[in-house]
Formats: structure tokens, sequence, C-alpha cells
């Protein structure tokens, strides 16, 4: 067990290392100058140079990558380029209202999708198995500003049940907290349920079919421990990994999501950060983003042992 997890820790180096070259990379070999963009549309050549030479990007580009690179070992993300503020404390500024989105999201879309997913293979081919299978297509199918609008106009703006946007902290009471939340929640998650949901029937049904499940049958099992303690076991591993999987979806969603909900998370600081070419802040949050996914990732992984533990020798 423990040689496995150790693979995994050291698999997630050079994974890190591809991310840093490739965000670093990307954003330099853009075209615009944010020199420019700070100094101004009036700003003569001595101007931009100047601001240039202060933000170090005259030097060359290896030698921006390796102190960038030290930085982020070092746990300094850079500098905003327009706030003068770190970025570490930029991020840590908005980390709670999109930890609290992604959160409510993934409890919302896990526990509704693997519910709607058992069922549909338990009335395989039924009109309750059709009509879960639908709704999983539409909300693979519809993007996530459209879900967004179309909740803030019927539940917002016609019935009056929750706030049209914003978000309050946890601190200023939870009520209030989780009704900010129910919206950008279920836009967010309705993507993510249609794609647990889908998984988790098929590999349901998979598990159904086989001799063990029709042996206990035979044998008088309960319909609830049959799904539950026999089949979702034994066909949780492909359900994990969709989870793992889906936390992509979550990363790219949020953005979108705070956006449409005038949220004040890191989507939005991203947002803003982007329309302004402000490197530091970009990087630093694909950075983070970035090592989020790969340690959900290895979470999965390293979860894969206690669900199979034949996965450990391989």
């Amino acid at each position: 067990m423990l040689s496995y997890i150790l693979r995994r820790l050291l698999g997630v180096i050079p994974v890190m290392l591809v991310v840093g070259v490739f965000v670093f990379s990307l954003l330099h070999l853009a075209p615009g100058d944010p020199a420019a963009i700070i100094a101004g549309d009036n700003a003569t050549a001595e101007n931009i140079a100047r601001i240039r030479a202060s933000l170090g990007l005259d030097r060359p580009f290896l030698t921006q990558f390796l102190d960038w690179g030290y930085g982020v070992l070092r746990g300094d993300l850079g500098v905003s380029m327009f706030s003068g503020l770190p970025v570490s404390q930029l991020i840590a500024q908005r980390v709670e209202a999109t930890v609290s989105l992604a959160a409510s999201t993934m409890v919302v879309a896990v526990v509704l999708a693997v519910t709607l997913g058992v069922l549909a293979a338990w009335k395989a081919g039924s009109l309750l198995d059709r009509a879960v299978m639908g709704v999983a297509v539409t909300g693979f199918s519809v993007p996530v500003f459209v879900v967004g609008y179309l909740l803030v106009y019927f539940l917002s703006m016609k019935l009056r049940w929750f706030p049209v946007q914003g978000y309050r902290p946890i601190g200023d009471g939870l009520w209030d907290w989780a009704r900010h939340l129910v919206l950008p929640s279920f836009a967010l998650g309705l993507a993510y349920v249609a794609l647990i949901a889908r998984i988790t029937r098929t590999s349901m049904l998979e598990v159904m079919s086989e001799d063990y499940m029709r042996t206990a049958r035979a044998k008088g099992v309960a319909t609830a421990p049959l799904l539950l303690r026999h089949a979702l076991k034994n066909a949780a591993v492909p359900i994990v990994t969709v989870i793992g999987i889906g936390v992509a979806l979550l990363i790219s969603g949020v953005v979108i999501t705070e956006s449409v909900f005038n949220i004040p998370g890191i989507g939005r600081l991203v947002v803003d950060a982007i329309t302004r070419r402000d490197y530091p802040i970009i990087q630093g949050v694909m950075v983070v983003f970035a090592g989020v996914y790969v340690l959900i990732n290895l979470a999965v992984d390293v979860l894969y042992c206690f669900i199979d533990p034949r996965i450990r020798y391989r």
C-alpha cells in the first residue's frame, strides 16, 4: 500500500513540471504586451520600456521561467501587475467563495447522480430509466451559463425563492450562505450529474448481470442491500474515476458560474486578470487549479486501493 502511494506521489512531480512549463510558455507567447496596457494609450516607447524593465519582461525567457518556478516552489506566486498585491493574497481573499461553490456542487451532484444512476439501472428499460437518461443527455448538452440564466429567471426573478446573484460568507450566517449557493450549485452541477449518472447506470448494469448477483437474488436478498451492498460497491471503481475526471468540469465551470451569479471567487479573479493581461495572477491561478486537480486524482488513485485491494499490487 505504501509503495503504491509513493509511486503515485513521485508521478506528480513530472506532471506539475510539465504544467508549469506549459502555463508559463502559453501566456508569454500570447500576442499583446502587458507593459503597453499598463502604460496606457498615450504612453511613449520609453515609458513602455521602463515598465517592461520594472516587471522583468525584458529578461530572457528562461531566466524569467526559472525565477518564477523557484518562487512557486517557495509558495510565492508573484505580484499582480496592476494592484501590486501578492497573488497568493488575492487568491486567499477569494478562496472561500470558490471552495464553497465547488464543495456544494460536488455534494449535490454526487448524491443526486449516484441515486439516479442506481434507480435507472434497477428499472432498466422503464419510463424512469428513459427519463433519467433524457435528463442526463440534456444536462450534458446545455451550457452552464444557459442553465444559470434560466434558474435566475424562473426561481429568482419570477418566484423570488433565491437571491439573483452575489455571495455571503459562511460567517454571516449558515442559512444566508446556503441560499446564495443553491442556484449556482445546481447550474454548475447539472452537467456533473449527467456524467456521473450515466456511468453509474452503465457500471451497475454490468455488475447486476454477474452470476453472484443472480445468486443473491435467488437467496432472497432484499432490494436495498442488493443494490447498495452488492452492486454499487462492486461498481464503484468506474464511478469514482468519473468523479475525479469531473473535477475538470468543476474547474472550468466555476469561472463561468461565478461570472453569471456575480460570485467574488477565484473564477472572477481569473476573468478580470485575463482582460488586463495580468500574467502573475493568471499563472498563479492556473498552477493552483492544476495542483488541486492532480491532488484530487492522486486521492482517487489511493481510494482505488480501498475499493478494490487488487489494484495496489499492479
